[in-house]
Formats: C-alpha cells, sequence, structure tokens
C-alpha cells in the first residue's frame, strides 16, 4: 500500500513537472517565433512593398484574431471612451509602428533589426522615467544606458555606407521602438478590462483601417506573389501574429511576467541567428560587440 502511494506520488510531481515545462516550452516557442520574422519579412519583400506587407499581414492577423474571439466566445464590445483608446493604441501599436519597422528592415539588414529591436524594453522604461517621472535604481538606469550605447554602436557604425541606406533604415527602427512605447503607455487604460485576445483584435482592427491610405501609395508596385513571398507572408500573419502570441499567453499562465521578459530577451540573439542561417548575412564585430552590449543592458533593466 505504502508503495502503491509513493508511486502515485512520484507520477503526479512527474505530471506536474511536464505541467509546468509546457508553459515555458509556449514561450521559447513563441520567441523563436517571433525572432524569425525579421528574415521572413525580408523574404516577403521580393513582392510584396513594405506597406503592403504590413496591411495585409495585419488584415490576416485581424481575421485570426477573430476567429480566436469567436471560437472562445469571448467576442465584446467595449464602451465607446474604451473604443477611442483602443483606436489609439491601433494608430501607435500597427500603423505607425509597423510603417516605421517594415521601411527599416527594407533599408537595413534583418540581423541589425534584431539587435536593434531587442533594446526596445530599456527605450520604453526611459521614456516611462522621462514622461511619468517613475523612480528607477541605479541597475535600472545602468541597463538603460548600456542599451542605448549598444544600439549606438550598431547605427553608428552604418554612417559611412553607400548611400546612407543601412543608417537610415537603423534610424527608422529606432523611431519604431519610441512609438512602441507610447502604444504601451496608450493601453494601460483597457489593458486591466478585457481579455487580452479582445484588446489585440480591436487595435489590429483599427490598426488595419488606419494602414489602408499608406499601402495605396505603393498601387504601382503592386505584383502577384512568388511561391517564396506568399508563405513567408502567410507565416508572418498566421504564425507571428497569432500563433506566436496565443502561445506567449498560454506561458503566462503560470510563469510571471518577469521570467518572461528575460526570455524574451533572447529575441536578438535568436533574430541574428535566423537572420545568418535563412538569408546569409554577415555578422560584424561592431554588430556583435552592440547586441552583446544591448542584451546585457535590456537584461539589467527588466531584471526588477
Amino acid at each position: 500500500m505504502a508503495q502503491q502511494l509513493e508511486k502515485s506520488t512520484q507520477a503526479i510531481s512527474r505530471n506536474s513537472s511536464l505541467g509546468e515545462a509546457s508553459y515555458l516550452l509556449a514561450v521559447v516557442a513563441a520567441v523563436l517565433i517571433w525572432s524569425t520574422s525579421f528574415a521572413a519579412t525580408k523574404i516577403a519583400y521580393t513582392t510584396f512593398a513594405p506597406f503592403t506587407l504590413g496591411v495585409v499581414r495585419c488584415m490576416l492577423a485581424t481575421l485570426v484574431l477573430l476567429l480566436v474571439l469567436v471560437v472562445k466566445r469571448q467576442f465584446i464590445i467595449p464602451t465607446p471612451q474604451d473604443l477611442v483608446s483602443l483606436a489609439i493604441g491601433g494608430l501607435f501599436g500597427i500603423t505607425l509602428y509597423f510603417a516605421l519597422e517594415n521601411v527599416g528592415l527594407k533599408l537595413t539588414t534583418a540581423s541589425n533589426a534584431a539587435l536593434i529591436t531587442g533594446a526596445f524594453p530599456a527605450l520604453t522604461t526611459l521614456l516611462e522615467l522621462i514622461f511619468y517621472h517613475t523612480k528607477i535604481s541605479g541597475v535600472k538606469a545602468l541597463g538603460i544606458g548600456l542599451a542605448i550605447i549598444g544600439v549606438y554602436q550598431i547605427a553608428e557604425k552604418s554612417a559611412g555606407t553607400p548611400g546612407g541606406q543601412l543608417l537610415l533604415g537603423n534610424l527608422l527602427l529606432i523611431g519604431s521602438g519610441i512609438v512602441w512605447a507610447f502604444y504601451s503607455f496608450s493601453t494601460r487604460s483597457v489593458v486591466k478590462k478585457y481579455p487580452l485576445v479582445v484588446i489585440s483584435f480591436y487595435q489590429t482592427l483599427a490598426g488595419t483601417v488606419l494602414f489602408i491610405p499608406l499601402a495605396l501609395t505603393e498601387r504601382t508596385q503592386w505584383q502577384l506573389p512568388t511561391l517564396a513571398s506568399l508563405m513567408a507572408f502567410l507565416f508572418l500573419g498566421i504564425v507571428c501574429s497569432a500563433v506566436a502570441f496565443l502561445l506567449y499567453n498560454y506561458g503566462l499562465r503560470k510563469l510571471s511576467a518577469s521570467s518572461a521578459a528575460v526570455l524574451l530577451n533572447l529575441m536578438p540573439v535568436f533574430g541574428v541567428i535566423f537572420s545568418v542561417l535563412i538569408l546569409k548575412e554577415t555578422i560584424g564585430i561592431s554588430q556583435l560587440v552592440g547586441g552583446l552590449i544591448v542584451v546585457a543592458g535590456v537584461m539589467l533593466s527588466v531584471r526588477q
């Protein structure tokens, strides 16, 4: 009897460990998927123009999120005031963010994009300090400073490139990080009122509608996609925008937000790896040093 009880206890313990591991693996899978988005976007650019790719990707993501809402029976109509807040969030987090990121990624390398976007958490903390006068520790301030130095190291080494395209692309990506910070600020008023899928649906819907005028400016560049660019577009719209989001939120059921944030800091590392493996990009010493400084700075800035 005692042996049977001990075996049952061990089985329960094993199942519990496996269950906890599944949440960790879900977040890691989401990070890996998001890390491939830079390379996938580059592939999609063979036939899609930047704004056009942004709007069709967001359209597909909107449809997927709507399907999730229907399946989960969470379709909710927010109050008019909250709809305005969600629309503002869509303007910053979808329209302006993807407009700047897509054009920036068109001009710079996927590895540069991965390293620069890795500094966004520290950049958000810095802007929060400036606009909301939040108190931060010395360690956090050091982390923010390191992340900014790392981004400068990456961007500054592109200043001498022919035509300055790399530098302009890097600057646009930094601009997308500033826009993302304002998106985070604008979402605070609604994030605790509705499920995350509901918030994402309305923001993506609003952002998509506001994106259409930008895409129309590229109509002379529209062309039929190749198989590779079409697959990249579907991957971005379904896997990166919907599947990874669901995996990440599944992991947050058991993982703390700080643990998830630490795992998100691996995105620039994986992003560079996938850029080298998929696009055959080469990484310079300045990029490597800048990337390591960014990762170290962000790790320090979010450690609390």
